[in-house]
């Protein structure tokens, strides 16, 4: 699939004004909007199919809606992920159906083609995300390589942000009607977020190999139940995505040329990039996450509002309490009377002390009484009585 409109043509213009001269013409469009590529308005390096088009379109409608209503069955929120991954694909072919019988409107042309370049993004992320999971729901330590789950999907997740990104910046280079210098650029750029998101897909991967072989070492092959059937699905949707990448740099490899045969047969983008994914979201509506992953520990905890905000108050407490710490190991105190006097009546520092281990509601009493008498008493705070004191109430 080309992205733009006969990208090999507009080189040649490019060279052929330099030269004072012109290589092409606006033609008369057919009722469709389709003119030869050769014309300097020609939007398209091929004639769009319509009926494939829409048949991709309808295809993923179907799949986008099994994986809505599975969602809400199984109850896993993270799923609004691959939910994106098929609703990008969805609309990419209704914006691409659409433009087929209406190709003078290089609006269709951008954002068919974006939305069709980024989508396995979002597929490929969900499939970090459910290993990650796996791993938290089986794994005695919950850790791989030394990784803690939650770390480990949170990290993927990241890398595959900076190469949506990347992707995203040369696909929008792509997708416009820019000189053949700016489209080259975008390839190169398009690219190097491909082979960066192929080498994280790579060592994922590996990691996910490692992952079932430790387990049925751990449980033993006939123990592990319905969950390898879980991680050869992400397996096989991380190799349809690497078809769909391999596709993509045989692409963009050999440059813009009217050699490339990919630029100018559609149903090389249909074949190995649409049907890949439309299969990899398939898999993934047979044997849905929700499946598999039930019970304790099938998801990350996830924390109330009342919990996220008592833990970040603590998390204020702990910072203050090392500055008042460090700042009074520079004048020579203990920290802990400094610390004392900066929080105490600070009403934001509550939670905090409230969920400190006190084995009586009397012992917290006096722990309370006993920091108000060395916050007043200036003689205990500054003298050497007071550190000692101090030192007494620390231990």
């Amino acid at each position: 699939m080309a992205p733009t409109r006969t990208l090999f043509e507009r080189a040649s213009t490019t060279t052929a004004t330099a030269s004072a001269s012109v290589s092409c013409v606006s033609a008369i469009p057919d009722k469709y909007g389709h003119v030869p590529i050769d014309a300097c308005n020609a939007y398209y390096n091929f004639y769009p199919n319509f009926n494939g088009n829409l048949a991709f379109a309808v295809l993923f409608g179907l799949t986008t809606i099994i994986h809505l209503v599975q969602a809400i069955i199984y109850k896993k929120r993270y799923c609004w992920v691959v939910i994106m991954g098929a609703a990008w694909e969805l609309a990419a072919f209704v914006v691409k159906t659409i433009g087929a019988h209406s190709q003078q409107n290089l609006s269709f042309v951008i954002w068919g083609t974006l939305l069709f370049l980024l989508a396995p993004l979002w597929i490929n992320a969900f499939a970090y995300m459910t290993v990650a999971r796996m791993v938290y729901f089986r794994m005695p330590d919950k850790k791989i390589w030394g990784i803690r789950a939650i770390r480990l999907g949170t990290l993927f997740i990241w890398l595959d942000i900076v190469c949506f990104l990347v992707q995203a910046g040369g696909g929008s280079l792509l997708s416009g009607d820019n000189s053949a210098k700016t489209i080259r650029l975008g390839q190169k750029i398009y690219m190097l977020g491909i082979g960066i998101q192929l080498a994280f897909i790579v060592v994922f991967g590996s990691m996910a190999c490692y992952f079932y072989f430790k387990l049925a070492k751990l449980e033993g092959h006939s123990n592990l139940g319905r969950i390898k059937y879980l991680i050869w699905t992400m397996l096989a949707v991380l190799l349809l995505v690497i078809v769909r990448i391999i596709f993509r740099l045989c692409e963009f490899g050999p440059g813009v040329n009217d050699h490339n045969p990919i630029l100018t047969h559609e149903n090389y983008g249909f074949l190995l990039d649409a049907f890949p994914m439309l299969f990899a979201l398939v898999l993934l509506n047979i044997v849905h996450p929700g499946l598999i992953l039930q019970g304790p520990d099938s998801d990350f905890p996830h924390l109330s509002r009342q919990e996220k905000k008592v833990l970040k108050q603590q998390k204020k407490a702990d910072k203050a309490q090392r500055k008042a710490e460090k700042k009074a190991r520079k004048n020579g105190g203990s920290g802990y009377e400094m610390y004392e006097g900066l929080t105490d009546g600070d009403s934001r520092y509550e939670p905090y002390r409230e969920h400190q281990p006190h084995d009586t509601d009397a012992e917290y009493q006096a722990s309370r009484d006993e920091r108000q008498y060395y916050q007043h008493d200036s003689s205990n705070y500054r003298g050497e009585s007071g550190h000692e004191s101090s030192r007494e109430l620390m231990s």
